[in-house]
Order: structure tokens, then C-alpha cells, then sequence
């Protein structure tokens, strides 16, 4: 990637809606190179797709959670893979620290949310895991 694309790819954080006549006229570009690079990113999976973030208060009735995972051994891997695999789990992270990766959780109801963390511990290579629930965001 040069620095055309992370500028596109820096457009497209703050606007995911930006017709590619915008993004051609603030990268000082033409339309053409635009959508070729586009094209590249999404092919090469750097973009994987174009969402809407919504402020958590927009979903009230969903409940947000991030789990602490500990890893046992050398299964890191397979442990990744199973988490991916859960539709619970939105997002997965490596960290540094008490915890070996950190999974962002969503659920619609306290029982769906029990049923995500059941379906997360019975994960084999997971030694641990900690589990805090969102409740205000202040920015």
C-alpha cells in the first residue's frame, strides 16, 4: 500500500459514504484510479466490507461484553479459529498482558449472552477467561 491508499483508506474511516467522485476529488485523482484501488483493497482483503457504527445507545436492548481469554499451551491458533467461529464474538483481539487475546461480545438478552460464554468455555485451549459487560460509554 502507498500513501494514496492510506489516504483512501483514512477517507473511508471518517465516511464510508463518499461517492468515488469525492474521494477522486480530495485525493486529487481521477475516478478511474479510485475504483482500481478500491478494487485491490477489497480484492487483496484489506477492506473487508463497509459497515454502520452506531452510538450504543442507539441499541439499548443489546448487551456489549468483552472477554479476557487465557490460553493454555501452544493453541493459540486453533483457539482463534474457534473464536472466529462463534457469532457471539464481533471482534477478536492479541494483547499483551494478564490475557492472552480479548474478545468484544454482543448478545440481544442476558440469556443469549449466557449461552455465547457457555459455547466460549467449552472452547478446548482456552485455560481462562474473565468476562466484563459494557455499561456507559462517556466518548
Amino acid at each position: 500500500m502507498d500513501d494514496i491508499d492510506q489516504q483512501l483508506i483514512a477517507l473511508l474511516r471518517q465516511n464510508a459514504r463518499l461517492s468515488i467522485a469525492d474521494l477522486a476529488h480530495k485525493l486529487g485523482v481521477a475516478r478511474g484510479t479510485v475504483n482500481n484501488r478500491l478494487r485491490k483493497l477489497e480484492d487483496s482483503q484489506v477492506i473487508l466490507g463497509y459497515t454502520v457504527r452506531l452510538r450504543p445507545e442507539a441499541e439499548p436492548e443489546r448487551i456489549r461484553a468483552w472477554m479476557g481469554v487465557l490460553i493454555e499451551g501452544n493453541t493459540t491458533r486453533q483457539v482463534i479459529a474457534s473464536l472466529l467461529g462463534e457469532p457471539g464474538v464481533v471482534a477478536l483481539h492479541d494483547t499483551n498482558g494478564r490475557w492472552d487475546l480479548l474478545a468484544e461480545i454482543e448478545a440481544r438478552s442476558t440469556r443469549e449472552l449466557s449461552d455465547v460464554l457457555e459455547r466460549i468455555r467449552l472452547v478446548g485451549g482456552i485455560r481462562g477467561t474473565e468476562t466484563n459487560i459494557h455499561l456507559a460509554s462517556y466518548r
